[in-house]
């Protein structure tokens, strides 16, 4: 599979650290060279563009939360997390930061951080965390093929889906999945594969996020030798390389609009032909997608095609977010606590009643990946012990904004009645404090919505990114 990169060519794995701290990266890059690979950058745009130019993702990385354009706010941190795990959902990211605010840890880790290390840490003990990391992820990924049919859990949303994975697998025609970061899309994907007749043929998966968008058509499509400066031999791509196999596009959202009408070419008549050659060339392989984006919002703004978002959006299956699946959180904390407690050798923790309840109370805005990782950390700090409230809270992103929480808190009426109620009882009233609240609360909900994601948060808000940014400068100057 393209998503599940390997060690470099001599041996080691790969780490990538981003930090704005030249003197941090030099330091930690001398400091674990030894043992990794070691790329550095200095903000989440590098990172981006390294990514997309490397071969394979690095298996792990050290992200610094205060990143350029916004270095005094973790908000750059937190969308360079979801971009890595975009890119490569295999990642183990740790957050490295001098912002070592509860809430900032918190979030980190719903957003899918394996952890949140303070600075300054020392080597040998980033080297040996960073180690176990390597062995919790080759664990996952050689259980992961085998266990690609297994959804755990059975709420009325995943019973439902399992149905429908079942009633569409055998099924020629594209298939499109929506859902949350985090979810399991992927999951459901393999689950199409494994239980059709294509099982035995090849599986592909392409991440549309993690590619660079001048080299989409030739790693879709293929290449002959001289289409362009570094074509130095004839190349298949990936439709003809799964032959009548599956081919996965993850991300889906993410391909440039230049190539969704090449896309939908295939998609109709399974033509398609390398670049630089004239011969038409066919098909066979069934596509499935996926997206945590609402690709009917892109068409609508005209980023994304609408012929291409009905031809596979036929058939569409939604992953159910965690929060809505009831008691599977309890049946998916038994299935990942055995299998880390079995991987690392010791005894499974166990939540007491009260524990458990907050465990079936908290939402998981990071979907499954949050719960499977707030599992591998319980089972590495106490493994055998019995927890309650008290063990389990710091693991949850709890991150509130009490100014705007204060403002927001009125239920009932318009919001003059709103206003009248507020002007009544507040004798110390400031209309700017107020609009300053609300705004805070406004931006900082949207970014919850979308998991740290800027560009997002700014479309939701109605405005454009740079000015996102300008008030979120101007919120945490006036804090």
């Amino acid at each position: 599979m393209a998503s599940n990169p390997q060690h470099t060519a001599d041996g080691k794995p790969s780490l990538l650290i981003v930090d704005d701290d030249p003197l941090i990266t030099d330091t930690l890059a001398f400091a674990l060279d030894a043992d990794f690979q070691v790329y550095a950058c200095e903000s989440r745009p590098h990172a981006i563009e390294l990514l997309r130019q490397l071969p394979q993702a690095p298996q792990l990385a050290l992200v610094d939360l205060g990143l350029p354009p916004t270095p005094h706010t973790p908000e750059e941190g937190f969308q360079l997390i979801a971009d890595l795990l975009g890119h490569s959902p295999s990642m183990k990211i740790f957050v490295l930061s001098g912002q070592n605010d509860a809430a900032h840890a918190r979030h980190a880790r719903a957003l899918g951080a394996a952890e949140f290390i303070a600075k300054p840490c020392d080597p040998a003990t980033l080297r040996r965390i960073l180690r176990r990391a390597l062995e919790v992820r080759a664990a996952e990924l050689s259980t992961r093929q085998g266990e690609a049919d297994a959804l755990v859990g059975e709420s009325p949303p995943l019973v439902k889906l399992r149905s429908q994975i079942a009633q569409l697998a055998d099924s020629p025609f594209p298939v499109l999945i929506e859902g949350e970061s985090g979810s399991g899309k992927e999951l459901v994907a393999l689950s199409l594969h494994r239980l059709s007749q294509r099982a035995r043929r090849p599986y592909l998966a392409l991440n549309c996020a993690a590619i660079a968008p001048t080299l989409v058509e030739p790693t879709l499509f293929g290449y002959v030798k001289g289409a362009f400066t570094g074509a130095t031999s004839n190349k298949s791509g990936y439709f003809e390389d799964a032959q009548d196999g599956t081919l996965f596009l993850d991300e889906i959202g993410e391909l440039p609009v230049e190539m969704q009408a090449k896309l939908l070419r295939v998609l109709e008549n399974g033509e398609y032909q390398r670049v630089g050659e004239t011969q038409r060339r066919v098909s066979t392989a069934r596509v499935i997608a996926a997206t945590n984006r609402d690709l009917r919002q892109e068409v609508r703004q005209g980023s994304f095609r609408a012929d291409l978002y009905h031809r596979m959006s036929v058939f569409t299956l939604v992953v159910p977010a965690l929060r809505d699946m009831g008691g599977d959180k309890l049946m998916l904390l038994e299935h990942f606590r055995k299998f880390y407690a079995e991987q690392a050798g010791v005894q499974p923790f166990s939540l007491d009643p009260g524990a458990e309840a907050r465990w079936l109370d908290y939402p998981f805005p990071g979907n499954v990946r949050e719960l499977r990782n707030i599992v591998i950390r319980l089972s590495t700090k106490y493994a055998g012990q019995r927890l309650g409230v008290a063990e389990l809270e710091p693991e949850l992103d709890l991150e509130t904004e009490p100014e705007a929480s204060a403002a927001l808190s009125a239920e009932g009426g318009d919001i003059v009645e709103q206003a009248l109620k507020h002007l009544e009882h507040d004798h110390a009233f400031s209309l700017d404090e107020t609009l300053r609240a609300w705004e805070r609360g406004y931006i900082q909900a949207a970014l919850r919505l979308t998991r740290g994601n800027v560009s997002q948060a700014a479309k939701l808000l109605g405005i454009n990114r740079t000015t996102l940014y300008s008030r979120m400068q101007s919120s945490a100057e006036q804090k």
